[in-house]
């Protein structure tokens, strides 16, 4: 909003200084300070209503050491999040780019789920909550939507590295050559020289005018990563700062990639794919991250506040939509490797436990327990160095996950 009256003002009455908003590098250190300033300001407020509206966490026996005094402590703390990067997003960004739109959807949809499961999980004392096949249900609507839009939407292009000629300098006796913006599925292969895959040659064997049919592919791809990283920060959110930590320095390195791919001197100098329009992003990102930060003020050890599946989810959403949406969905193992390593120890504890009881007559477990931080504690590590240790990967992965925009 502000954007656009700044905008006008600039136009219209010539004020000075009003231009500033033009630049996303203002635009987005405006956001970072303000959500930073909601959330650790208006943060308190929330907590303090939540606290008193009762809305205290429900801790399951586990046997872990300090948890039976984390019982009571306010949750939904999602919502602090959801405040403080909104608010900003919607003073400052151009609310007309379709990116920009896709990631206030996500934020309200998966915050929707996820308050929906810590809702029925303190009022109506269930404590599995939501069933995980509406859940599922949810991830996949969204996934369907987000898919659907960066396929179909003429907005959501790519500028092709090779060039189309458009007119000829009689001055300087050569041909001016400007690349095209086109629609395509190309996305970035990590570490590889030629990095770059187009999903619809996975059908190229279905003959001719296969790119038509692209979408078949596209789209699944699109609901399995936004289902599969939504899970992951929320199997992430165990222990206090862990979740909220790493999501914003995964989302940080987000951040670097969307300012160079939607600015074309940057991606023409570092030869990475141009994405008209998804600079606009870094202002969301700028906003997201502010609000993350300000939200482990209170969040951290020993935590006043739980962000719940109000916030688990909502992370894992939109660390899901950046990604795909500046065609670096291929590097989120390497980016998120804590989130993937948290849903690879469920997967394998449940597995390796469910065929061991078959095949011996007892279960048997690979970890002493699931998800991977919680087997940290049970072999008697501190929730601060556990969250330590964490952080400190989580930044080594970034730096790898940006060095590969010239590492190939």
């Amino acid at each position: 909003m502000l954007y656009y009256l700044f905008e006008y003002l600039d136009k219209t009455m010539d004020i000075p200084g009003a231009g500033v908003f033009q630049y996303i590098t203002f635009r987005s250190a405006l956001a970072l300070i303000l959500s930073l300033m909601i959330s650790t300001i208006y943060g308190k407020k929330i907590i303090t209503f939540l606290r008193n509206q009762q809305v205290g966490e429900t801790v399951r026996e586990l046997g872990l050491e300090g948890q039976t005094q984390k019982a009571g402590t306010p949750t939904m703390g999602g919502l602090i999040i959801i405040i403080a990067t909104l608010i900003p997003v919607l003073l400052l960004t151009k609310l007309n780019n379709i990116y920009i739109i896709l990631l206030v959807v996500t934020t309200l949809w998966m915050g929707t789920i996820g308050f929906i499961d810590d809702y029925i999980k303190i009022f109506k004392k269930d404590k599995q909550g939501l069933k995980g096949i509406f859940k599922v249900v949810g991830q996949v609507g969204l996934g369907l939507v987000v898919g659907s839009v960066l396929y179909f939407n003429p907005s959501v292009t790519v500028r092709e590295r090779s060039t189309t000629p458009i007119s000829f300098n009689q001055t300087e006796n050569v041909i001016q050559q400007t690349p095209a913006e086109i629609k395509s599925t190309v996305t970035t292969i990590p570490f590889t020289k030629n990095n770059e895959l187009d999903y619809a040659k996975i059908i190229e064997w279905t003959g001719e005018g296969y790119e038509n049919w692209a979408w078949l592919v596209f789209i699944p791809i699109v609901i399995f990563i936004i289902t599969a990283v939504s899970n992951g920060a929320n199997l992430t959110d165990g222990i206090d700062g862990l979740a909220a930590g790493t999501s914003a320095i995964s989302v940080l390195a987000l951040g670097i990639f969307a300012f160079v791919s939607g600015n074309v001197i940057l991606s023409s100098y570092l030869n990475i794919m141009y994405i008209p329009n998804s600079g606009e992003m870094t202002v969301f990102i700028s906003a997201f991250v502010g609000a993350l930060i300000g939200f482990l003020w209170y969040n951290s050890f020993p935590a006043t506040v739980f962000m719940g599946d109000t916030g688990s989810l909502t992370i894992g959403g939109i660390i899901a939509v950046l990604a795909i949406s500046v065609r670096k969905e291929m590097l989120l193992p390497v980016l998120c490797a804590i989130f993937f390593a948290e849903n690879l120890s469920v997967i394998l504890q449940v597995s390796y436990f469910k065929y061991t009881k078959k095949r011996f007559g007892e279960g048997r477990r690979i970890f002493l327990m699931s998800p991977l931080h919680h087997h940290y504690q049970k072999k008697g590590y501190h929730e601060s160095k556990i969250v330590t240790r964490f952080w400190i990967v989580a930044i080594l992965l970034a730096i790898v996950s940006i060095v590969t925009l010239k590492l190939r």
